[in-house]
């Protein structure tokens, strides 16, 4: 079992035991993904990475795990298969940032 199917597991009990599915469709899902990267971002404001996560490093731990629950939640209730989706997506940035052109730029892929 995957770790990405065990951690849905866990997250989908969790949602049945308190009937919170009716509340789960894609539109709300994505709409508290966005929400809880907001609040990570919160963490950063008017401070340095650094000052963020020495002072806020629970919070930010808290948040992450929201977003990653939410982002299961999501490919759950959409039929994604998280891991198929993110090899598919890694392949497809290697094309976009071959190594010979992206390495150690942050030029966009569009600009090289």
């Amino acid at each position: 079992m995957s770790e990405f199917k065990r951690l849905t597991d866990m997250v989908l009990a969790f949602r049945d035991e308190r009937d919170w599915q009716q509340f789960h469709n894609p539109k709300d899902l994505a709409i508290s993904l966005s929400l809880e990267a907001s609040e990570l971002l919160e963490n950063f404001q008017w401070k340095t990475s650094e000052e963020a996560v020495g002072k806020n490093s629970e919070n930010i731990k808290d948040e992450l795990a929201d977003i990653v629950i939410y982002a299961l939640l999501f490919a759950n209730e959409t039929g994604i298969d998280l891991v198929e989706a993110i090899e598919q997506k890694i392949q497809k940035n290697n094309e976009k940032y071959p190594v010979e052109k992206a390495y150690g730029s942050k030029t966009k892929y569009s600009e090289y």
